[in-house]
């Protein structure tokens, strides 16, 4: 199973959408506080339609409490300031990738921790980034690939 983290989601909508994808791609999404919506909110709800349920999923009341859960396990970070494509990293079972906040990205001190695990999806178009439910989707994709002999 991969994990996916979502660093303080700001936008219920991708956080609902990522919640449906880690449903159909066995993944467990693990959502990291604070957030700007209650997840009881009835937009994050319709987001993820009625497959909510059966998600497998974790909060992280804090970033440390977080980071407490990870241990030594050293995450793949996805983020347009990475130095890895994501079709390059050697995923494996269990692996944890980590998306940052919708306005915000991750904390440099997170980039600094692990700056050999940092992995982007190119940009090729006139774009500043790439929303981040269509990025995680991109890149837990090609992670179960892997990790699935695919």
């Amino acid at each position: 199973m991969i994990h996916l983290a979502l660093y303080r989601p700001a936008i219920p909508q991708n956080t609902g959408n990522i919640g449906r994808l880690c449903v159909g791609m066995r993944a467990h999404l693990h959502i990291i506080r604070p957030t700007t919506f209650e997840l009881s909110d009835k937009t994050l709800k319709r987001a993820g339609l009625d497959y909510w349920g059966d998600l497998e999923y974790t909060v992280h009341e804090s970033a440390d409490h977080f980071l407490g859960w990870l241990g030594g396990r050293e995450p793949w970070l996805i983020t347009k300031l990475g130095d890895l494509r994501y079709d390059k990293a050697p995923y494996e079972d269990g692996d944890v990738l980590i998306l940052g906040n919708e306005n915000t990205g991750l904390p440099g001190a997170w980039h600094e921790r692990w700056p050999g695990r940092r992995v982007f999806v190119p940009i090729i178009g006139p774009i500043r980034s790439y929303n981040v439910a269509n990025t995680a989707a991109i890149v837990l994709a090609q992670g179960m690939l892997s990790v699935n002999g695919g």
